[in-house]
């Protein structure tokens, strides 16, 4: 939307300067995107007076002037055809920079004679097209700023151009009396009444106007208009001309202008037929779909069914509210009229508009609204400006269907600027701006104007009430504490598990993903699902048919495309929830990451090696840490088909309580999902963690134990397949309060232990808390081990 500052004090009685009204503006939200002020540019240049002007002795077309200048006389050779002693110019002095031809002048040397500045022409200063001549002033003194002289002289060639961006909530800021309206109750001026006429028609219009009954619903809800007969088409007033130029309309015609002007100037569009053109009554309709029209812009648009079109004997004549036809376009020749305002309802405009690729200011402003209390009001004020600039004698108003009725009103609460915006604002304020915008309160009842469709509910209210006031004004103050001591907490447990979760697999180096909730049917199958029971009913395409039973393949995908880009080395995880049913009981919350290849770059001295189901190990056990799981916990067997089978773990608290598997994954999952290895994982629980026995803000406090610890080495014979692991948790099953570690140090097959035997040693380290172990209290826990051992994996104390 653009204006120029002139257009804008015909509606608003201001003192203002363009950048107190532009900061305003965009406080105001009406947003300044631009300021053109042709001041800027001109500021540098000013008035001078030839006073010889002799023939250039090698040039023809040149003539060597003597220009007086306010510091002193000067010589400037010019080739303008009207350069001659005794003409007030325009000067451009050396340094000086010509907008019209990008040019930086300097002292310069032309066929041998210096010239010392330049005499400019109308185009170089950017104020028109003309450049047969230098500038001719009828008046001015030596030395006077050109701005100062057009300011006063011809104040259009200075206006400034304002340009704002329209939100699509505020259509009444696409007339500049809207925009005047807001300014005048920021208090930047007062804003001044519209004249508003009735011109009564001397004859009866001879069109008449229909609507046909499936288009009054929602397509056009009033179509009025009148004759204007004998009028005298031609050129516009040049003050109506610079306003369109200024806003990057090209004057066409006083009728055609007239209705721009009403476009910008009250967000009102109209319309004008040629009434001579126009071949019986005026018809407003559906279309039935093939028909066509060559619009003003001489294009020619096909019209699909259910299209808002006006219609004559002849056929279609224009689409509604969008673009007139050029068939009935008015041109110099026309002598008779026919004035159109009309209200149509904005989402056919929109639909219809969209439909076309017309892109039009009758569009623009139709579709966001207009104010259909205006139409009748708006004919007659179009109607006058016909009549004072062209002439002629208007009809009687011919109208079909009925202008809506939009009026609604609200109660305005004073104390809710208060609670909504936190604001004070004392009442009367708050009255006086709701009134400064045009709603009319009657007691604690605000009834909104009509051309504010934007305003409904109490809300709004509010918010036009602090839009006035400035949110500048908005200061920051702390809530007071509702209650003493320390706040409760805001985090669920399953919320602060999954925070520490994230934190700390970040920490261990690993590049978070957030993959989509949704896989192929053929990954789902892969871990264990895939079925009818997770499967959409409308995927947004066959690579998101069903819901993930496991956050790994999503990680998978990732890594085979990072793979393929020539990243082969990758540590990455995600937390996010699992779904093995299509309940909500049936999808729980994991914890997944994956290491992919090395554990670094390749080295010379043998740091960087493949990773392995340890460093998985590794990595799940500090997560489970940082979420609050138990330090003792056993490592089974016996996860899931996708895990390599001899390669992984399950960390429990049981065999039926599981918190986490690591471990490599099964070859065959990683060559159906294009993976090269090697590649280890974990998956992690977090629901399945206990919770504390005891909730508390604070940490728990620090256990140190200042008694000395016992380590004791055992070697146990067992047969050869016995898992190291079942050993371990059988000797560390023996006493669990007194026995902190288990781990092996040592495997010895072969030798003297026979075909089919194994040895394995382990330490065992005692942790005792309220007294030093003595040599029987060591022995007692040893028998318990060795007998623990024996009978969970049959093994004998090795000699």
């Amino acid at each position: 939307m653009k204006f120029t500052l002139s257009w804008l004090k015909e509606h608003l009685d201001t003192t203002a300067s363009v950048d107190e009204i532009s900061d305003a503006l965009t406080d105001l939200g009406l947003e300044v995107e631009g300021i053109e002020n042709p001041a800027d540019r001109l500021k540098v240049f000013t008035l001078a007076k030839v006073k010889h002007a002799e023939q250039h002795p090698d040039a023809d077309r040149l003539r060597v002037c003597t220009v007086e200048t306010n510091a002193g006389e000067t010589q400037i050779v010019c080739g303008a055809p009207n350069a001659r002693a005794g003409i007030t110019v325009v000067l451009a002095k050396p340094g000086d920079y010509v907008p019209g031809i990008d040019v930086t002048l300097s002292v310069g040397n032309i066929r041998g004679v210096e010239s010392h500045g330049m005499m400019c022409s109308e185009r170089e200063l950017e104020l028109s097209d003309e450049h047969n001549g230098i500038i001719e002033l009828p008046s001015g003194e030596v030395g006077q700023s050109f701005v100062d002289w057009l300011a006063a002289n011809d104040p259009s060639k200075v206006d400034p151009v304002i340009e704002i961006a329209i939100t699509p909530n505020r259509p009444d800021a696409l007339g500049v009396h809207g925009v005047a309206r807001d300014l005048a109750a920021r208090g930047l001026g007062k804003l001044k009444p519209l004249a508003q006429e009735k011109i009564d028609g001397t004859f009866p219009c001879p069109l008449a106007v229909t609507i046909d009954e499936d288009t009054r619903e929602n397509g056009c809800h009033v179509f009025a208009g009148r004759l204007i007969k004998g009028v005298k088409n031609g050129p516009s007033p040049a003050w109506l001309q610079d306003w369109l130029k200024a806003v990057g309309l090209r004057p066409i015609s006083m009728l055609v202008d007239v209705t721009n002007f009403f476009t910008y100037d009250r967000n009102r569009p109209l319309h004008v037929f040629d009434a001579d053109k126009v071949n019986g009554a005026l018809r407003i309709h559906r279309a039935k779909g093939g028909e066509t029209m060559v619009g003003l812009d001489e294009k020619t648009y096909t019209f699909a069914e259910g299209m808002v079109v006006i219609s004559d004997d002849n056929g279609i004549e224009s689409v509604g509210g969008i673009m007139g036809g050029l068939e009935t376009g008015c041109t110099e020749e026309t002598v008779n009229v026919f004035l159109e305002a009309a209200f149509w309802d904005n989402i056919q405009i929109a639909t219809t508009g969209r439909g076309l690729k017309i892109n039009s200011d009758a569009r623009y402003r139709n579709e966001r609204g207009i104010d259909p209390a205006y139409n009748m009001q708006a004919l007659d004020d179009a109607t006058k400006m016909i009549l004072d600039l062209c002439g002629g004698e208007a009809s009687d108003v011919v109208v079909a269907g009925e202008v809506p009725d939009v009026s609604r009103a609200y109660k305005l609460d004073p104390k809710r600027v208060i609670s909504l915006v936190g604001m004070e604002i004392p009442e009367s304020v708050q009255r006086q701006t709701l009134t400064a915008l045009g709603f009319r309160l009657e007691g604690d009842m605000a009834h909104v104007p009509s051309w504010r469709p934007d305003v409904l509910g109490e809300a709004d209210l509010v918010e036009e009430v602090a839009r006035i006031a400035s949110l500048t004004k908005l200061q920051g103050k702390p809530l007071p504490r509702l209650t003493p001591g320390v706040p409760k907490a805001i985090l669920s447990p399953m919320q602060r598990r999954e925070q520490s979760a994230r934190r700390t697999t970040a920490a261990l180096g690993y590049n978070e993903c957030v993959t989509y909730s949704f896989i192929d049917q053929a990954s789902a199958a892969l871990f264990g699902g895939g079925d009818d029971l997770t499967m959409l009913a409308n995927p947004i395409s066959s690579e998101m048919s069903h819901m993930r039973p496991s956050l790994l393949p999503g990680l998978l995908q990732a890594a085979a495309r990072n793979q393929a880009r020539g990243f082969a080395d990758m540590a990455l995880f995600e937390a996010g929830h699992a779904f093995q049913g299509g309940e909500p009981e049936e999808q729980h919350m994991q914890v997944a990451g994956i290491l992919v290849g090395r554990t670094g770059p390749k080295d010379v001295h043998g740091a960087s090696r493949p990773v392995d189901v340890f460093d998985a190990k590794a990595d799940a056990e500090a997560v489970l840490a940082a979420m609050g799981a138990p330090a003792k916990v056993q490592i089974l067997r016996g996860a899931e088909g996708w895990w390599h089978p001899g390669r992984h773990g399950k960390i429990c608290l049981g065999p039926k309580k599981v918190l986490g598997v690591f471990g490599e994954l099964h070859p065959k999952v990683l060559k159906a999902m294009d993976v090269k290895g090697p590649v280890v994982a974990f998956t992690l629980y977090p629901g399945e963690i206990p919770l504390p026995r005891k909730s508390t803000a604070t940490r728990p406090a620090l256990v140190l134990n200042d008694l000395q610890s016992v380590e004791r080495d055992f070697a146990f014979v067992v047969d050869k397949d016995v898992n190291a692991l079942d050993l371990v948790n059988a000797a560390a099953g023996a006493d669990k309060a007194l026995i902190s570690d288990v781990r092996v140090f040592d495997e010895f097959i072969g030798g003297s232990l026979g075909e089919g035997k194994k040895s394995l040693a382990i330490t065992v380290r005692l942790q005792p808390t309220d007294k030093t172990l003595k040599e029987k209290d060591i022995e007692a826990v040893a028998a318990k081990i060795v007998e623990k051992v024996s009978k969970a994996t049959g093994g004998t104390l090795r000699g």
